[in-house]
């Protein structure tokens, strides 16, 4: 086995990645009830206190929400950056000190035999940051909660074998909908996230060859749809002559575990 994974769950209401090689089983965020963290387990058919730790990219709750119950329940370690671990203290309630790990901004870090190297994005939150997973040559990338795809974070996950890729609005949903125009300005913002478009064509300037397959993750409940999403995204990708397979997320139902190949 090389590298599998299942995006649990995705969208504003939360999201939880889990990715597996032969000798480690992470977590990335637990933002749902600890109940549901239970059967989103369940549902892909593994056991989570077979867990080597859970790793957090920033402390907003649709992120967070179930983090300090599942940690307890299972006795998990987890690991996230110093600005994160002050934003979420309160939230998530006591740990054991034997819990709580520094996983510093742009650091590689050896799990076994998979390795993970975080990078920063532009989001409102203290110290917001994703990660690239490596294994026997293959990387999958989680690139969510972000305003804008930088040089810097283009180069840092190019060439991926696989992406969970923020789409998270259409911008004439967006801007139509029944927002206040404080929290659009924030969503359309350098500091908010990525819509259908701009997600095309960031994709169009890192894939490769090597890239088979990409999620399209946190997708707005209210301002996109799954097929507007996938529609969106596709054509931008047609127009430079780049057809790939591009699969959904749910904030519910956990995706299939997939085998990067």
């Amino acid at each position: 086995m090389t590298l599998r994974f299942s995006v649990l769950a995705s969208g504003s209401t939360g999201n939880a990645f889990y990715i597996e090689s032969n000798k480690t089983r992470l977590l990335v965020d637990a933002g749902l009830s600890g109940k549901q963290m239970d059967r989103l387990f369940h549902e892909i058919g593994v056991d989570p206190a077979g867990l080597s730790g859970i790793l957090v990219t920033h402390e907003h709750s649709d992120h967070i929400k179930g983090l300090g119950i599942f940690a307890r329940k299972y006795n998990l370690p987890i690991y996230a950056n110093e600005k994160t671990w002050k934003a979420m203290e309160n939230t998530i309630g006591k740990l054991t000190t034997d819990q709580k790990f520094l996983f510093g901004m742009e650091e590689v870090k050896t799990f076994h035999d998979m390795d993970i190297a975080s990078f920063g994005v532009s989001h409102d939150a203290a110290e917001p940051m994703f990660y690239t997973f490596h294994h026997e040559g293959k990387k999958v990338a989680l690139v969510t909660d972000l305003g804008y795809v930088s040089e810097r974070i283009k180069k840092t996950v190019e060439g991926a074998d696989a992406y969970i890729f923020e789409a998270n609005h259409d911008v004439e949903m967006l801007r139509m909908g029944r927002y206040p125009w404080n929290v659009k300005r924030r969503i359309l913002g350098d500091s908010g996230h990525v819509s259908n478009e701009d997600c095309g064509l960031a994709l169009t300037d890192i894939i490769d060859n090597n890239t088979k397959r990409i999620y399209l993750a946190h997708l707005s409940q209210d301002n996109n749809m799954k097929d507007l999403a996938r529609m969106s995204v596709d054509s931008v990708l047609k127009e430079r002559g780049i057809t790939l397979d591009l699969k959904d997320t749910d904030p519910k139902i956990p995706t299939p575990l997939y085998e990067v190949s």
